[in-house]
């Protein structure tokens, strides 16, 4: 397989955002001329996370579908939905996942307060990992789609750093962040040494999407991270416009 240097750098330049977004995502403050409001601005982060997924990612679970039978290479029942069932899972197992981590926070044992800590940040370092590791190898490799998915991506890091910190405060602070941080980099290394095939990749891709939207949701709804929908609303409008053109 040929060896795309100019994707390499772009995608290595992108994961080191990914990482520094873990790392000092407490002092980023993206578009604080506009919205002086940290959490205002986590809203229209999320918001543009999601409309990521339903105008540039939906779209392509069906190329993935296609992706998915061509390679298998055989006869497949219900013509390949497993892409989309893949996305389904996606959103079952980190939903699950947050009410799992929940039910052991509400627990005044401190020994559950520390699983619900380790649920959480060891379930989201196979997530950091595996979308860094998407932003190497992809269903469509060209620089646009690329610097949309980072952009889309390094976003929703932002509000999700700023879930855990929210959660877990000191204990997120000094380890949690940098085991993401670090993870973001390690995704990006793997995906550029080691390729899967479109078989493996397809499912993935999809899997991811159904866990973007409900970690950008979660987020949003629960009720003692207090979401803001007015901003949420107007960044998956805007980005979903910006998107559209790409499609």
């Amino acid at each position: 397989m040929a060896i795309d240097l100019a994707h390499i750098g772009e995608t290595a330049v992108i994961a080191i955002v990914f990482g520094a977004v873990f790392a000092v995502g407490k002092h980023i403050h993206p578009l604080q001329f506009l919205f002086p409001d940290r959490r205002t601005i986590l809203s229209f982060c999320a918001g543009m996370s999601v409309a990521y997924v339903f105008v540039r990612v939906m779209p392509e679970l069906q190329g993935a579908r296609e992706a998915f039978n061509e390679a298998t290479a055989i006869d497949l029942p219900y013509e390949g939905m497993a892409i989309h069932l893949a996305a389904l899972i996606g959103f079952l197992l980190f939903y699950g996942l947050a009410h799992l981590s929940q039910y052991f926070r509400r627990s005044a044992n401190k020994e559950f307060s520390l699983q619900a800590f380790r649920l959480d940040v060891g379930g989201f370092a196979i997530y950091v990992w595996l979308m860094s590791y998407l932003l190497v190898n992809s269903l469509e490799e060209t620089s646009y789609s690329t610097y949309l998915y980072g952009l889309a991506i390094a976003l929703h890091f932002l509000t999700l750093d700023h879930a855990l910190r929210h959660e877990y405060g000191a204990v997120y602070d000094s380890k949690g962040r940098f085991l993401l941080a670090g993870m973001a980099v390690l995704g990006w290394i793997t995906g550029v040494f080691f390729a899967w095939p479109p078989y493996v990749l397809a499912p993935l891709v999809a899997f991811t999407s159904g866990g973007i939207i409900v970690n950008s949701m979660l987020g949003e709804l629960s009720h003692d991270r207090d979401g803001r929908f007015v901003p949420f609303l107007f960044g998956g409008l805007i980005y979903g416009l910006v998107l559209l053109p790409f499609g």
